[in-house]
């Protein structure tokens, strides 16, 4: 066997405390863990991260690390493959694809280090930047910060969108929707309930938030209901789209949504799909489907690749995570007139993470 060039591969959790109490409709947070991987190989560290328990790293040092080891670091797709077989009887769902999806990341980056090219420039670019939508909205929020979050990324940043958490309290939800729309005047509106009505419930309120023009209704109901889905999706307001699939680990889970006839806009994430790979085979799916593309969250992780997918719409900006990696991350991208692009000057993802910042939030 041809001894392995990695040199060093890490992977470490760091917990970082909200800005604020955050909650949506079915579960609440004060802090977020990053678990960051890092490889050294052929003079270059490769960079990639999830976001997910902190039980994800301990299973990329072990192993994961073993598989990366016994592959060309080239063969992204082998190593990719070789990774979930290695996870089978642990069970590939959730930590397991999080922490693939971590490895994956850090091998492209690592890849486009060592030719010296952008990621997006690896791949090959479709487009030169992509458009977000601020999301935030936290059912936590009282009315006052609701509209002071939304209104800023429509006036001060320019975003075309923006999205809304509910369900916690469907009572409340069309008087928290309609001062939502108050907030921003004319600009789209999504809502995601994260899966938290039951199916009779989001048929009702999808009719009270269209009368708000709320263009985007995500996670109605479970993800796992891919029939109540379907269901929803044939009766809601034609200006209205239903979205789904960022808790997709899996081609087969992508495949599924869209054979069911589930979504109007399949989401897909990185961070948790089995990697940059794994983003683009669902893009790939997406473009046979002739279904719109979003990046679920993790915007700094989604650039690149979705500059290079066919199928991508925008990417989500998360509030938590886009203040995560502007605090941990040089090279984080910065929305300009509600897009964002890649900074073609930095190899790889262009992302360099600051250790000392880092450290305080360090998961020992």
């Amino acid at each position: 066997m041809t001894p392995s060039p990695v040199t060093r591969l890490t992977a470490q959790a760091y917990t970082i405390p909200t800005d604020r109490p955050e909650a949506d409709g079915t579960i609440a947070w004060r802090a977020t863990t990053l678990v960051v991987v890092e490889i050294d190989a052929l003079g270059k560290t490769g960079i990639g991260y999830t976001y997910a328990h902190a039980n994800a790293a301990a299973l990329i040092a072990g192993v994961l690390a073993d598989e990366v080891r016994q592959h060309d670091l080239h063969d992204i797709g082998r190593i990719n493959l070789a990774m979930q077989r290695a996870v089978r009887n642990i069970g590939r769902p959730g930590s397991a694809a999080c922490a693939i999806s971590a490895v994956d990341a850090a091998l492209w980056d690592l890849k486009a280090k060592v030719f010296d090219v952008p990621l997006v420039a690896l791949l090959g670019a479709q487009r030169e930047s992509v458009p977000v939508y601020g999301s935030g909205g936290f059912t936590s929020y009282d009315l006052d910060t609701l509209a002071c979050q939304l209104r800023g990324w429509i006036e001060q940043d320019g975003c075309q969108w923006v999205k809304m958490k509910v369900g916690s309290q469907p009572a409340d939800d069309p008087g928290r929707v309609e001062a939502a729309r108050r907030a921003i005047g004319d600009a789209g509106l999504f809502v995601d309930a994260n899966g938290a009505y039951a199916l009779k419930e989001a048929q009702r309120l999808a009719a009270l938030f269209d009368a708000q023009g709320v263009q985007w209704f995500e996670e109605p109901v479970s993800s796992d209901d891919r029939r109540g889905l379907a269901a929803l999706r044939a009766v809601l307001p034609p200006a209205m789209s239903l979205a789904a699939g960022e808790y997709a680990y899996t081609a087969d889970d992508f495949r599924a949504l869209l054979e069911t006839h589930a979504v109007d806009v399949l989401q897909a994430d990185a961070s948790r799909c089995c990697g940059i790979s794994g983003f683009l085979q669902a893009d790939a799916l997406c473009d046979a489907w002739h279904r719109p593309l979003s990046a679920h969250c993790a915007p700094a992780l989604h650039l690149h690749p979705a500059c290079a997918a066919r199928r991508v719409q925008h990417i989500e900006w998360f509030h938590d995570h886009a203040r995560i990696e502007a605090m941990l991350f040089d090279g984080a991208p910065r929305l300009k007139r509600g897009r964002i692009a890649p900074d073609l000057t930095r190899p790889g993802c262009g992302l360099v993470l600051r250790r000392a910042d880092a450290q305080r939030y360090a998961v020992m």
